[in-house]
């Protein structure tokens, strides 16, 4: 007899044995504990072969963690039981199987770097320019369509462009050649059971007879195709027991049907429901912010969270002045928490809607000496496309940068190999030049093919105008003008489907360079306080940029963790912010039809959900894009929690932005924004009204603390602001106001 503590609802779901069942286990909820123990329940009292059983998880971690629960929960192995992924699943079936499909049992399956490499080959087999058809991009319309279950032949039927034409070839050629090669790529594993099934019924028959009871977790998840399997195996009225929450549903964007957790008594008709609501995790007053949140989606089977826990802290909704100010203000209260002993840093996560926002934080994190980690992204000055934009950046200020030259000749792509690159790296030894000398001189590299020459050739006038026209500027305003220059927003949009997250990061990048020279003095380039500088302010701050990157901070498992609401799902935290409660950043502005809103909304509940015992949420008044200070509006969702549920906190302003926060635009029907007027200047436009800065004014620098306005000349952008700080040592210092972010002083 398996003895274990339950609540009524557990019980009724662990209690069930035949028949369609629909578990819809709130956060927090005890779902894993549901799942297996009825799993060693059907075992041990219901007399089950663990070989008619199949547990399909979406983690090889929740699989491991599954098997091992059930384990401790029987005395032994479940011996003969199947669990694991969707994929490994299919995998282990295929080896099975496989002779059946025209493939061998020892069949390769191909790593998303293998695809790439594949498809990088048809596209040039094919005569096709590998600048629009990059391999990222068309593996993943590729895969897109495999898990629509769309063949070739139905894809290319849908082409409504000659790019989509384009790709239905590739896609038909991938075919054969994966099955030349003995081969199978991760959409395969769950196309080629399909297939199997279809095309053999008897050897459908034959898994339905051993696995006569199937659990799937996470359901809310499953995509098309392993909502097709699932119905293969089940047959009518099978014992098809799913564990979900449709509040949860957040990988719409990846394939995740809704439809299939909220149809699921249609498709299984008789099926029972039982509600998990009763929640282990939050307080109460969480768990009222995040049933508030989630209440006004339509696409919903409802259900409300409660939990027995007493007390609890309200949530503290935080207004901003700008996004440093915002890590300022968070981080302070971190250390704060962790000096009065209440949690550790390990315990504290801040939650994001996008990679780019992680690095202002990660600075804030880092100048305060707070240890912190990245999850489930790279740390910002270490992405890719950052470091592919700063590649061009040291150019600029140093044409000799061999390494800067190899990565900056990729990014964008222009038609240069890596035989054309050995040539110019010989030719550059012999002649003792660097290669973006040799490549000025490739003219004469007989080796080299004519269109590579002229590709070389061209890149180095490139190079030489960038020199010429960016050299003396701000960072920020360099940064835009390779930017524009080399074309790179296209490049990035025309790779792959992560295309407008990694131009946010680039845009984060120029806010970065633009912070910094706030943060810095921006000392104009004519002016004497650059002289004593070490360096312009270009290597100054790509400086600042390599230290960052290699920067010895503590990453562990004992920091702050810095991670988007997505990589959040599943985990928990006593203390947990979510930064950027902002229209346009959270929901997203592409999120522009109704359905897109109310996942916005399930990830901003999956996103509270995280949290034990607090809850931050912050916006502010206005946010940096690509170096530009734009007002932003307060997200809509924070509209929802009810304001008995919480304590408003509003920062000290910065200099510039000490504004009310704006009137937010009124909502068009099916949650989308119709903009209004509102009496407020656009944040670019207020350099150009009245002076913000009179001579004889108090002001306070971030760095360099308070001082005395002495002149100011200028408009706009070029607005001159010369203060006598009162710091001897600092002395009289003339700035950028665009980019000082000076504070009235005393405010």
């Amino acid at each position: 007899m398996i003895a274990v503590s339950l609540n009524a609802a557990q019980q009724e779901a662990v209690d069930h044995v035949t028949g369609p069942m629909l578990v819809l286990a709130g956060a927090g909820s005890g779902k894993t504990r549901v799942l297996t123990v009825r799993l060693a329940r059907l075992i041990d009292e219901h007399g089950v072969d663990p070989r008619h059983i199949l547990a399909v998880t979406f983690t090889n971690k929740a699989a491991g963690e599954m098997r091992s629960r059930v384990a401790q929960l029987l005395g032994a192995e479940p011996d003969g039981m199947w669990i694991g992924t969707f994929h490994a699943v299919c995998a282990r079936l295929l080896r099975r199987e496989a002779p059946s499909l025209g493939f061998s049992r020892a069949f390769t399956i191909y790593d998303e770097d293998d695809v790439e490499a594949l498809v990088r080959r048809l596209v040039d087999d094919l005569a096709l320019p590998p600048k629009l058809y990059g391999a990222r991009g068309v593996r993943h319309e590729i895969s897109r369509a495999k898990n629509a279950m769309l063949a070739p032949e139905a894809y290319a039927a849908e082409a409504a462009d000659p790019y989509h034409a384009n790709v239905a070839r590739v896609y038909a050629a991938m075919g054969a050649a994966l099955r030349r090669a003995n081969a199978m790529d991760f959409d395969d594993l769950l196309l080629h059971p399909l297939t199997l099934f279809a095309e053999q019924p008897a050897c459908l028959a034959r898994y339905r007879e051993r696995f006569r009871f199937l659990l799937v977790d996470e359901y809310q998840d499953t995509n098309r195709a392993q909502y097709l399997l699932l119905r293969a195996l089940a047959g009518e009225g099978g014992n098809v027991f799913v564990v979900g929450d449709d509040d949860q549903s957040i990988y719409g964007w990846r394939g995740a049907d809704l439809r299939n957790i909220l149809e699921f008594q249609r498709d299984y008709p008789g099926a029972r429901l039982v509600r998990l609501e009763q929640n282990y995790r939050s307080t109460q007053a969480i768990l009222e912010a995040a049933n508030s949140v989630i209440a006004p989606n339509r696409g919903r089977l409802g259900k409300t969270l409660f939990t027995r826990r007493e007390g609890g802290e309200p949530l503290t909704v935080v207004c901003a002045a700008d996004e440093r100010d915002e890590a300022e203000w968070l981080v302070r209260e971190f250390l704060e928490r962790a000096r009065r002993g209440e949690h550790g840093f390990d315990e504290m996560a801040v939650l994001l809607r996008t990679n780019a926002q992680t690095r202002a934080f990660e600075e804030e994190l880092r100048r305060c000496g707070v240890p912190y980690r990245v999850v489930g992204a790279v740390s910002f000055y270490d992405r890719r496309e950052v470091k592919d934009v700063l590649a061009h950046l040291r150019l600029v200020v140093n044409p000799d940068d061999d390494a800067a030259f190899r990565r900056a000749i990729a990014a964008p792509r222009r038609g240069i190999g890596e035989q054309s690159l050995e040539v110019l790296t010989r030719s550059a030894a012999q002649w003792g030049w660097s290669l973006s000398r040799t490549a000025a001189a490739a003219g004469r590299l007989a080796e080299l093919r004519p269109k590579a020459r002229e590709a070389l050739e061209q890149y180095a006038r490139e190079l030489e105008a960038m020199r010429a026209e960016l050299a003396g500027l701000q960072p920020a305003e360099a940064l835009r003008g390779i930017v524009a220059r080399t074309g790179f927003e296209g490049f990035l949009l025309e790779e792959d489907e992560t295309g407008p997250e990694r131009v946010e990061n680039v845009a984060e990048l120029i806010t970065a360079a633009a912070a910094w020279s706030e943060e810095w003095g921006a000392q104009l380039p004519d002016g004497e306080e650059l002289q004593e500088e070490e360096g312009t302010p270009i290597e100054r701050f790509l400086a600042l940029a390599a230290l960052t990157t290699n920067a010895e901070v503590d990453r562990g498992e004992n920091g702050v963790t810095l991670m988007t609401l997505h990589a959040a799902k599943g985990l928990e935290f006593p203390v947990v912010a979510i930064a950027g409660m902002e229209e346009g950043l959270f929901p997203l502005s592409r999120a522009d039809t109704p359905e897109a809103v109310e996942e916005e909304r399930r990830l901003c509940y999956v996103g509270v959900t995280r949290a034990k015992d607090k809850v931050f949420l912050t916006y502010a008044t206005a946010r940096r894009r690509g170096g530009e200070l734009r007002a932003t509006f307060p997200s809509r969702f924070l509209d929802d929690v009810p304001p008995a549920l919480v304590e408003q906190r509003v920062t000290r302003p910065t200099w510039g932005l000490a504004r009310e926060p704006r009137r937010r635009p009124a909502r068009a029907s099916g949650g989308s924004l119709a903009l209004v007027g509102t009496d407020e200047p656009d944040a670019a436009e207020t350099s150009d009204d009245a002076p913000l800065y009179r001579s004889g004014e108090r002001v306070r620098h971030r760095r360099f603390g308070s001082g005395t306005i002495r002149r100011v000349e200028g408009r706009g952008r070029e607005l001159k602001v010369a203060v006598e700080f009162d710091d001897e040592a600092v002395g009289l210092k003339q700035l950028l106001a665009a980019y000082a972010a000076l504070e009235r002083d005393g405010e």
